[in-house]
């Protein structure tokens, strides 16, 4: 594993508790009367994506880091395929998180959109990552 990988892995092994303490900022919610939570089913299912969005694609990043430094690519296309998943882990969240702030907000604001972006960066990096690797897979096995 290259530098640059090991340095963004320890990143988001450190980062990983921030996502259980959002577990444990939503249990609290779900646990205290007078916060609204329960009153708004669209805002659980909402923040309740959010949140399981943010681990899996942290642990997805961590994985992708494991074969990056393998696959056939630039050096930058390398760079963006390490940041890949830990902005999609940024951008998901954020919209389901931010696009119902309000308790009483029946649907969601613009903030929504950003999980087009994060769902599109996601999808070029893991593509990206995988046609590298067939490559360097094709280039290994003529040799």
């Amino acid at each position: 594993m290259t530098k640059e990988s090991r340095a963004l892995a320890g990143t988001l092994l450190i980062v990983l508790p921030t996502v259980m303490l959002g577990g444990a900022s939503l249990l609290s919610l779900l646990l205290t009367d007078g916060s609204g939570y329960m009153l708004n089913p669209l805002r659980q299912n909402l923040w309740r994506a959010g949140h399981a969005h943010a681990g899996v694609y942290l642990v997805l990043a961590l994985v992708m880091l494991r074969y990056v430094d393998e696959a056939e690519l630039s050096r930058g296309t390398k760079r963006f395929v390490r940041l890949a998943a830990p902005l999609a882990a940024i951008f998901v969240p954020a919209a389901f998180f931010l696009s119902l702030l309000s308790p009483t907000a029946t649907r969601p604001n613009g903030f929504i959109y950003l999980a087009y972006v994060g769902a599109a960066i996601l999808a070029a990096g893991v593509i990206t990552l995988g046609v590298g690797l067939i490559r360097t897979a094709r280039r290994s096995g003529a040799a």
